[in-house]
């Protein structure tokens, strides 16, 4: 008897899940009820797939709305009918059009009228599949109007929006939200009726006694519909299934291709390698994925013909096909990687490929893919109401001003202290954090369907402009949808630009191959690199936090770089075992005295730790007895959503019961358990972590061979974990002299000729950038500048743009100090707010003014380059207001060995932690005088007392520790040091002193 039931997928508006909605029915005893979120199918997938645990029958509808007005209500007969609905809501909300007061014409579909909203638009007129909806507030009206004689069309329509009286707080203060206004200005339209609640089935029928029509048509409205999903444990995966014509000719494909691969990976492949190969493909069409590894196979050699580079990666490279189809470099061979982990029979899901591409090329992939394949759409995922936010928007709600509202949302609040609407904030918000507020794109899953993509969900239209469903990657998978990971990094863009410099900066050396991964992996010289850490702009190894671990590691080979780059995932050092795995690396012995026979003997290569994804399987196979699939489940299910299905708890107790009937002491399993759970939601597969490696050994080699161009690069494409100032700092190190933009010399990125850098334009935050538009083509169409009358003349440019770039020095090739160059163009550029935007016809005649002999000092200077650059050229330490105690710096430190230092050092990152009691601790690296790098922690009682407060040079004074012969400094205590006066502003010029 219920049409119109919303979930909080009915978005600013609903107030409890599908879930809640389906228990709801159950408790008053309704076997069939209809789901029609407002312009959204978000929570349907899921809501079909529990309903039978509540006893429920689903059927699925859509809400049809323009803004709270509800214009009709669609209900699908069948699943023929909802894909209809949903093709019609995707064209609307594609097109960003307003719904008609008519519905459309559409085959197996009800539609059903509001009687308020008939009365408006004045409709008499029914087709035979449109209804009038009446609801108990409409019983007072209906026998007074026309409609009442239409006994024929009459249903019941009882809104549910609500549980009580809170959930109907929530709603008010979402369509606050929504509508950005006061609580106390929302519009009465804009916000439901309490009345929108589920009564019990009797109490519903008894409202109408007196229209026994409308409860039959109702009955059997409900009757005539029925979904229906296949979530068996055995479905039928929904993917596109044929890549070519035939089943066969994809087979045939397949081994063909892999057969033309196999000579090019291997030069004598040995009886390993091929019953490898047989089994893989042998399992691969068993299971029907053979068109999964032909799309991903089709998508490479579109970036190949394009030039466009890519890393394969995910548990993907687990697997020989793959890599003899190129779609991964990693030799799951060489590696002993664990194809179980890729694909089993017991896993229904397949593989899972990662494809990454330069953040420049990703999108024209992106693009391919939607043109190659019929069914295509961008995976959904949910951008839930956080506290932060919700106290944003609920303090505006509310009309707190500003500064209450970031005292909330910060947290720097006593309860106590707070007046009753800030409290009012708090209660209130508890009430919406965690529900859905906008459908978003996942980071990188893309769809490929056999069916229209509307037959599971309406789509948006974000900016992107590629389609996207409405449901996020767990509900694709439970329905049999797989997503391809077509992912964006700057890291893949980085080698690709460096490519290119090194091509015009040292053409005699660029003739190698970028991708000779088996040459890089035994050059001594990139290995030193990692074995000394000196990683910086070097993809996934560049961290503090890396870094540390190399070292730690003593990490000076391929192998070694696979475990760290999954060890230093937070589960692994959550669980305990990051220290543990460094112990037994460098302890011989441990790993006997400390590891489990059984653990060792399942991951002899890791010391019994579990480092990978796939030793969660492993463990739960071998060491607790599950089989595959179960195993699989237990990995899954340690992230996210999919922890709370009943499937993980399941699997869970089974492995403590079968750790049990094995005999294992309650602390091991307890233990073993912890580890688990600690790490398997955050760790990589080992395909993964050795597919990183790989690129980090690209970017490394560039680093070893190519650094300056490499570190352009790095600028270029976004930088990496640090600033750019850090970057630019690591260059001028290896040798390179630091230009700030030059007019003659700069480009909008930054450039290299030889040893020197030029900076590019793009780093003036407040030059326009049409205005680095006509200086570039000017340059190039007309040659270098001969002096800021010359470039007047030819350039288009309002005095405040032309001030910035003098002030940066970018025409100090006219050997004029920069004060007179202001000056001189103050004179000629009058101030105007409306700028000619075309070139002048004929030049331009000035008078000649004496200017005064003017000076910049090298201070002034430097504070013009932090106010236009957002840093100094010159060392930060040149800047402080006194002088420096002493020249201590990281070279000094093995001197220092537990004893203390007083250190200066200029700040480039912090990482903040909690303790296991939840106290807040940093993490702190410094440059020192001498532009080395050491790194600092700060324990509780010091971080509380001593706080950062941003960049700047700060003097430490600690003691020098050791932990696996990696020294740091424990800080006592700590300052920041004051910088001198801005000389552009004081009465008198400051000097730079050394």
């Amino acid at each position: 008897m219920y049409l119109n039931c919303h979930t909080y997928y009915s978005l600013r508006f609903g107030t409890f899940s599908e879930i809640e909605l389906l228990a709801l029915a159950q408790k008053n005893d309704i076997k069939k009820l209809v789901l029609t979120d407002i312009n959204n199918t978000s929570a349907y997938l899921n809501f079909v797939r529990k309903a039978s645990d509540y006893n429920v029958q689903p059927v699925l509808g859509i809400d049809f709305r323009n803004g709270a007005k509800q214009q009709f209500v669609g209900i699908a007969k069948n699943n023929n009918g909802f894909q209809q609905l949903n093709a019609f809501l995707s064209q609307h909300l594609h097109e960003k059009m307003p719904f008609s007061d008519n519905a459309p014409e559409l085959e197996d579909t009800y539609f059903i009228y509001p009687f308020s909203q008939l009365q408006f638009i004045e409709k008499t007129d029914f087709k035979p599949n449109e209804f009038i909806g009446i609801s108990t507030n409409d019983l007072k009206r209906l026998p007074f109007s026309v409609l009442s004689k239409q006994t024929e069309k009459l249903v019941i329509m009882q809104s549910v929006s609500f549980r009580n009286k809170r959930d109907h707080n929530a709603h008010r203060l979402l369509r606050a939200i929504d509508n950005n206004c006061l609580l106390s200005m929302l519009p009465h339209e804009e916000q439901a009726s309490l009345d929108e609640k589920m009564i019990p089935i009797n109490e519903l029928k008894a409202h109408f006694s007196e229209w026994p029509s409308a409860i039959k048509n109702t009955q059997q409205l409900l009757d005539e519909c029925h979904v229906n999903f296949d979530f068996s444990k055995n479905r039928t995966p929904q993917n596109l299934k044929v890549y070519g014509n035939s089943i066969e000719e994809d087979e045939k494909l397949l081994d063909q291709l892999c057969e033309e691969g196999l000579p090019k990976r291997y030069e004598n492949p040995d009886k390993d390698i091929k019953a490898r190969l047989k089994k893989e493909l042998d399992l691969i069409k068993k299971m029907g994925f053979v068109s999964y590894f032909l799309i991903n196979w089709d998508i490479i050699n579109y970036a190949k013909r394009q030039g466009y580079y890519y890393i394969g990666r995910g548990s993907g490279a687990n697997s020989i096909v793959a890599y003899l189809l190129g779609i991964t470099d990693v030799d799951p061979m060489e590696l002993d990687l664990y194809f179980e982990r890729f694909i089993n029979t017991h896993r229904a899901n397949p593989p899972d490929f990662d494809i990454d591409f330069s953040w420049h090329d990703r999108q024209d992939v992106t693009r391919y893919i939607f043109e190659r394949f019929d069914h295509v759409a961008l995976l959904g995922t949910y951008v839930t109401f956080k506290y932060r936010g919700v106290v944003r928007e609920l303090g505006k709600v509310f009309g707190l001003p500003k500064s209450e509202i970031d005292m909330l949302s910060q947290g720097n609040y006593q309860y106590q202290q707070l007046d009753e609407m800030s409290k009012l904030v708090l209660k209130y918000g508890s009430l919406i954090q965690g529900m859905p507020n906008y459908v978003s794109i996942h980071a990188g899953g893309i769809l490929i369907s056999d069916k229209p993509l509307s037959y599971f969900s309406a789509t948006n239209l974000p900016p992107k402009g590629f389609p996207t469903v409405q449901f996020d990657m767990i509900i694709a998978e439970d329905v049999g949808l797989f997503k391809f990971d077509i992912l964006g990094q700057r890291g893949l863009a980085k080698i690709k630009e460096a490519l290119k410099i090194i091509a015009y900066n040292q053409p005699e050396k660029s003739d190698f191959d970028i991708h000779d991964i088996k040459r890089f992996k035994k050059d001594k010289k990139i290995n030193n690199l990692i074995k000394t850490a000196q990683c910086m702009a070097c993809f996934y190894v560049e961290s503090p936090a890396m870094r540390m671990l190399l070292a730690k590691l003593e990490v000076d080979n391929y192998l070694g770089l696979v475990a760290a780059s999954s060890i230093i995932r937070p589960g692994v050092a959550k669980s305990g075992m990051m220290r543990e795995y460094i112990l037994r690396h460098r302890q011989p012995g441990r790993t006997e005295q400390y590891a489990h026979p059984k653990m060792l003997e399942i991951m002899p290569d890791t010391y019994g730790i579990m480092v990978y994804q796939e030793d969660v399987i492993k463990v739960a196979h071998y060491f607790a007895g599950l089989d595959l699939g179960e195993a699989d489940v237990l990995r899954r299910g340690m992230s996210g959503k999919f922890r709370s299905r009943e499937e993980f708890k399941r699997v869970e107790e089974k492995f403590m019961s079968n750790c049990h009937e094995i005999g294992y002491a309650q602390k091991l399993i307890d233990e073993i358990w912890h580890q688990i759970s600690s790490f398997a939601g955050y760790a990589f597969a080992k395909g993964h972590s050795a597919s990183y490696a790989v690129e980090s050994y690209q970017t490394l080699f560039l680093k070893a061979y190519f650094p300056l161009e490499y570190l352009v690069a790095t600028l270029n494409n976004g930088g990496g974990f640090y600033r750019p100032e850090m970057y630019i700092h690591e260059a001028r190190m290896l040798g390179a002299t630091i230009e700030p933009p030059c007019i003659n010399n700069s480009f909008n990125e930054n450039s290299i000729t030889k040893t020197t850098i030029y900076l590019g334009f793009g780093y003036l935050k407040e030059l326009e950038k049409r205005v680095i538009e006509r200086i570039l083509i000017d340059r190039s169409n007309s040659g270098h500048y001969k002096s800021l009358e010359d470039f007047i003349d030819r350039v288009t440019i309002s005095i405040e743009q032309l001030s910035i770039l003098i002030r940066v020095n970018a025409f100090r090739f006219t050997n004029t100090d920069k004060y007179e160059l202001l000056w001189e163009a103050h004179l000629k550029i009058a101030p105007t707010k409306n700028i000619i935007d075309h070139p002048k016809l004929f030049p331009s005649h000035y008078k000649n003014y004496e200017i005064p002999s003017l000076t910049t000092t090298d201070l002034e200077a430097a504070f013009d380059q932090i106010e236009l650059l957002e840093f100094p050229l010159c060392s930060p330490f040149l800047l402080l207001k006194e002088k420096l105690a002493n020249e201590n710096g990281a070279k000094d430190l093995s001197k220092f060995l537990n004893k203390f230092i007083d250190i200066y050092g200029y700040l480039v990152t912090v990482k903040n932690t909690n303790t296991h009691t939840g106290k807040q601790m940093h993490f702190a690296t410094f440059i020192d005088q001498q532009g080395q790098v050491f790194d600092t922690v700060l324990f509780p009682p010091v971080a509380r007392k001593h706080r950062f407060t941003g960049k700047g040079v700060y003097r430490c004074y600690g003691k020098v520790v050791s932990e696996f012969g990696f020294l740091s400094i424990e800080v006592i205590k700590m300052r920041k040091e004051a910088m001198i006066q801005d000389p552009r502003y004081a009465d008198e010029k400051q000097e730079m002193t050394p």
